[in-house]
């Protein structure tokens, strides 16, 4: 393009990105900083292979040529800001300059601020733009930049920055190199910034914008200067999976295998009669709610010592205490302060010794004069047999044990190395030690922490192990790490498989558990309409008494001999009818469904199986092949060559309609074609298996006939009968004890797991004595936990709860009830398609187009997260995702479904309006 001959300009095209800047989405709605971190991630990806000349140059902003900002520190105005640019770049030039420069390089973005990053209504990343600062550095640069704006402004900036790195490191891992940079080189990009602002300002000291605009970098380097840099270091060890202090596991090992070479702190025996072990933070408040003074805490801790009979008393490793006072127990987030204990208090009187549990040395004594601080406090260094340096910390002493200590001084396991203090010189405590297990003092000597703040426990509770390693009490004294959603969202990524799924779009965190109600961490509570494994109710507190109670008595195997596992088949067997008459216990639907085949297989000495489609029968290796619910899905392998398919039989959706009067024939003669293919093939079934009414398949009752139908044909070809009741059994349809009553059939081999141990891990396998008898072959069956006497007592106690409840009748009035509440809704919402099920088992088919059927997959979908918003939870299934499930615990009461058609009813209304 020219305006002029001989002249040529240039025009650049610019695809356009939709959505808005991360700066003005994130004052909208909380956003997930790790997904910054994933998107820098797949960009130095791509990134990696690609060199262009213009990449490398000189550029200001490059965090390698920090060293190029000196000539601008003289120009910062701020004295202080000054001082700690100038400690960032000496430390650059003097430390992480020759570290950079061998990790790995390539082209980088440079600049991934909060007006780059594009956001979509969703709060998902959606774009990036400007890559005018694209530069050939290192690639954990990149990786700088981001953490250091993404920090800006943020009441816990290392806990952003952390989210960051974590999503980095999942979509491009790290080495350990670039992770012991990464902290230096974000201050050394805040301290960039600052420079770059004040040259500028100094060559326009009338743009007072440049100044304002720096404030929040200005906060973040001052905030950054109360910050631990090996805090920060082992948070991102710890998000990326590594082990957050290196050489804790290897210390834990060496310390539980020469437990024999350790000695006693104290001289009082610390056997479990001889220690009460404290709950600290109700302690320390009297009646009112005031904070007890070191005399009141004193006679309060003493005395319940005193009455329990105990020498010492006891205050938890990891407890959470809400008991600190004074300004140095806060942190730089002005929401959170260190409450989580690191030692192990042990109670004791004043001038008690204390006894170096191991050789070691002095290597930090001091008087900590603050109250609530450590008072006399000392440290000793300790060496493994192969180099491995720790130490054992021992604060709230006397001033009397100053006199024991200097600088190396060493101290032989069992010498005596100080004294308990009385208050107020132990920084006015009840007479206690702390006494804690150390690999790192993290260059605070006498300060190193004793109490962590709750985000940072994970690296604490890798610097100091659990102290009970050299104290050796057998008495419970660690506490629970409590954490917050979205932390146990981020654990969950970093140690479990990604396979385990999360229901809802904001997951929620349950903590309890009543009857049909859920209740979260946050006091909420919730109607829990799709838990069919606590099947009497949640926490039945008969069902809890027959499992405490047993456990606390025995649990072994089935080798010897006890009353419960007979009693409880007795009582299991007599619900089924004449010939099911012998059972076998195991732990899962699973492990039961499995069994099953095992038992099919040996009597028909066949291995080929008839399965319905869509069906899905346990989560063994032996079932995925039975289970097109996985096996014709994403990551599934396809259906394998020894199983065929029978259509399901669905009168909604399928080809033969419920009205048709033969629809169960005709569904069963669909099923014996497969049959015949199969016999055709010269080979016999070992088993037809099919779920008494369908679950994945969408909550389906079977139409009338269609099991006799197909077990006659089975049979004849020489298969068994298998009736899958993981799911539907113990009376939830409630008509019947079993779903496959509902057909007038007896299979040959029935499976239960789910509900049969309300919670518990409990299965079972029902057949013949002649298929058992035919698996006598020689071969032991042996199941270690299986039949034992605690899942036998609970699965006893279940089925007695619901026949002395009356809990199979009220899921027929109940689930009748629901369901003609149900059929009435459909008749004013037309997004509900079909209305299907049996008790409460129930499914409301949700579709755009009554005639095509479409499917209202999304719809169903946001009917649920409404609904959970409502406090009432639900799930879907179905082949198309667009089946919405009921199938609450069975005391689910009259009122209960009120509640749930009520809100069902006005969710259906904003989702897809009403006729």
């Amino acid at each position: 393009m020219c305006r002029s001959p001989g002249e040529t300009r240039f025009i650049r095209a610019l695809t356009w990105l939709e959505g808005d800047v991360w700066s003005k989405a994130a004052q909208k709605k909380e956003l997930d900083f790790s997904q910054i971190g994933r998107l820098m991630g797949r960009m130095d990806v791509s990134l990696k292979s690609f060199s262009h000349k213009g990449a490398k140059r000189t550029f200001l902003w490059d965090i390698a040529q920090a060293s190029a900002h000196r000539a601008f520190v003289p120009m910062i105005e701020d004295e202080h800001i000054q001082f700690i640019v100038m400690n960032i770049l000496d430390k650059f030039e003097q430390e992480n300059a020759k570290g950079l420069n061998i990790l790995p390089a390539q082209v980088i973005h440079n600049d991934a601020n909060d007006y780059n990053i594009l956001v979509d209504g969703a709060g998902h990343i959606s774009g990036l733009i400007d890559f005018g600062d694209f530069i050939e550095s290192h690639r954990i640069c990149e990786l700088a930049v981001a953490c250091a704006y993404a920090m800006l402004g943020q009441s816990d900036p290392v806990g952003r920055a952390c989210d960051v790195v974590s999503g980095y490191h999942v979509e491009n891992p790290l080495s350990e190199d670039e992770i012991t940079l990464l902290y230096d080189l974000i201050r050394v990009r805040l301290a960039e910034s600052i420079c770059m602002a004040a040259q500028q300002y100094a060559a326009n000291p009338d743009n007072e914008y440049l100044l304002i605009s720096q404030k929040d970098v200005r906060d973040l380097l001052r905030r950054m200067e109360q910050i631990n840099p090996k805090v920060v270091h082992y948070r991102f060890r710890d998000v990326c999976g590594l082990e957050a202090c290196k050489g804790a596991r290897k210390l834990v090992q060496w310390l539980s295998a020469n437990a024999d070479k350790i000695g006693p702190i104290v001289q009082h025996d610390l056997s479990p009669d001889n220690v009460l072990v404290l709950d600290l933070s109700p302690i320390s408040v009297n009646d009112e709610g005031i904070p007890r003074s070191a005399e009141e805490a004193t006679n309060v801790i003493f005395k319940m010592m005193d009455d329990a009979g105990a020498a010492v008393g006891v205050g938890s490793y990891l407890e959470d205490r809400d008991v600190y006072k004074g300004d140095f127990f806060k942190t730089v987030d002005p929401d959170e302060k260190r409450t989580v204990h690191l030692g192990i208090d042990l109670f004791l009187a004043a001038y008690e010794p204390l006894y170096a549990p191991l050789d070691g040395k002095v290597c930090v004594h001091n008087d900590n004069t603050r109250d609530y601080d450590y008072g006399p406090v000392v440290i000793l260094e300790h060496e493994t047999d192969d180099g491995q340096v720790f130490y054992t910390k021992y604060g709230h002493l006397s001033r009397t044990s100053l006199e024991l200590w200097e600088d190396g001084k060493e101290f032989k396991k069992g010498e005596i190395i100080g004294y308990l203090g009385p208050y107020p010189e132990n920084g006015n405590w009840a007479p206690h030690v702390h006494f804690q297990l150390l690999l790192d003092l993290m260059g605070m000597e006498n300060d190193v922490c004793g109490v962590a703040a709750r985000s940072e426990v994970n690296v604490w509770s890798s610097v100091c192990p659990s102290p009970n390693l050299i104290l050796g009490m057998k008495t419970k004294c660690q506490g629970e790490v409590v954490r917050n959603s979205k932390n146990i969202r981020a654990e969950r990524s970093r140690h479990l498989s990604p396979n385990l799924s999360l229901s809802y779009s904001d997951p929620l965190k349950v903590v309890r558990a009543d009857a049909q109600y859920l209740y979260t961490d946050k006091g909420e509570r919730y109607l829990d309409m799709v838990n069919n494994v606590c099947h009497v109710g949640h926490c039945h507190p008969r069902v809890v008494a027959a499992a405490t109670e047993q456990m606390s008595v025995l649990n072994t195997n089935t080798r010897y001999l006890h009353d419960n596992i007979v009693n409880y088949a007795r009582e299991l067997l007599s619900t089924f009818p004449e010939p099911l008459d012998v059972c076998f216990f195991v732990n899962s639907g699973s492990e039961a469904n499995d069994l099953a085949l095992r038992l099919s297989r040996n009597y028909t000495n066949s291995k080929d199986m008839m399965i319905v489609d869509h069906a899905y029968h346990g989560n063994l290796t032996s079932l995925i092949d039975l289970s097109p619910y996985k096996f014709n899905r994403k990551g599934g392998k396809g259906c394998p060559e020894h199983v065929k398919i029978c259509p399901m039989p669905d009168g909604y959706r399928g080809p033969i309609k419920w009205d048709d009067p033969e629809c169960g024939s005709k569904y069963a003669d669909m099923a014996i074609e497969q049959l015949r293919a199969l016999v055709s093939e010269g080979r016999k079934p070992a088993a037809f298996i099919a779920e008494s009414l369908l679950g994945c398949g969408g909550q389906i009752v079977l139409p009338e006939g269609y099991l006799s139908k197909v077990y006659g044909a089975v049979r004849e070809a020489g298969g068994l009968c298998i009736a899958d009741e993981v799911q539907v059994g113990f009376g939830r349809v409630g008509s019947h004890m079993w779903g496959f009553e509902l057909q007038e059939v007896v299979p040959d081999i029935v499976t239960l797991g789910k509900p049969i141990g309300n919670g518990h891990p409990l299965g079972a396998v029902i057949t013949t004595r002649a298929v058992a008898d035919a698996f006598f072959n020689g071969m032991e069956y042996f199941n270690t936990f299986g039949g034992n006497p605690v899942s036998c007592a609970i699965g006893l106690e279940v089925l007695q709860v619901l026949r002395d409840e009356r809990l199979q009748n009220n899921a027929a009035r109940v689930g009748e009830y629901l369901m003609n509440g149900l059929k009435q809704l459909a008749d004013r919402h037309p997004l509900i398609g079909e209305v299907r099920g049996r008790g409460l088992f129930i499914g409301a088919e949700l579709v755009r187009d009554h005639d095509t059927l479409e499917p209202a997959t999304t719809e169903a979908s946001q009917v649920v997260n409404l609904m959970k918003d409502r406090g009432i939870l639900l799930s879907t299934d179905g082949p198309l995702d667009n089946v919405v499930k009921i199938k609450p615990p069975i005391c689910f009461s009259m009122e209960n479904a009120d509640e749930f058609l009520r809100e069902f009813s006005s969710c259906m209304e904003l989702v897809g309006g009403n006729s």
